[in-house]
């Protein structure tokens, strides 16, 4: 591929290298669990217990495997689960799918929305 621009070009390496660095796989698994709880933290949804937390957003990517499920009928489950409106419920929802669901993420961005079930 050839850019007549090569300004362009730079700036899509650099926007390439910057989404790769933001988007790493972190080393550990166990870090997944603290980004999770901090993102919670920073929310304002750190007052769920933290066992919970784990169990139902690590539920959220099997939920959204589940023939016909999308994201607003787990947000819904996740309500119920959580004793929690439907707004917070969303954001945590949305929260487990960018940290927990990297498969679904990757789908959603390369424009075949269910091709994580392949």
């Amino acid at each position: 591929m050839t850019f007549k621009y090569p300004a362009v070009a730079a700036l899509a390496a650099s926007a390439a290298v910057a989404a790769a660095t933001i988007f790493a796989v972190p080393a550990q698994a166990d870090s997944d669990t603290e980004v999770f709880l901090g993102a919670l933290n920073h929310y304002r949804l750190g007052d769920i217990d933290p066992a919970t937390a784990l169990r139902v957003g690590e539920a959220i990517c099997p939920m959204l495997a589940e023939p016909g499920q999308n994201t607003a009928d787990v947000a819904a489950r996740v309500a119920e689960e959580l004793g929690r409106p439907l707004g917070p419920a969303t954001m945590f929802t949305s929260l487990a799918i960018g940290i927990f669901c990297p498969r679904a993420v990757n789908a959603l961005t390369d424009g075949r929305p269910f091709s994580f079930f392949d």
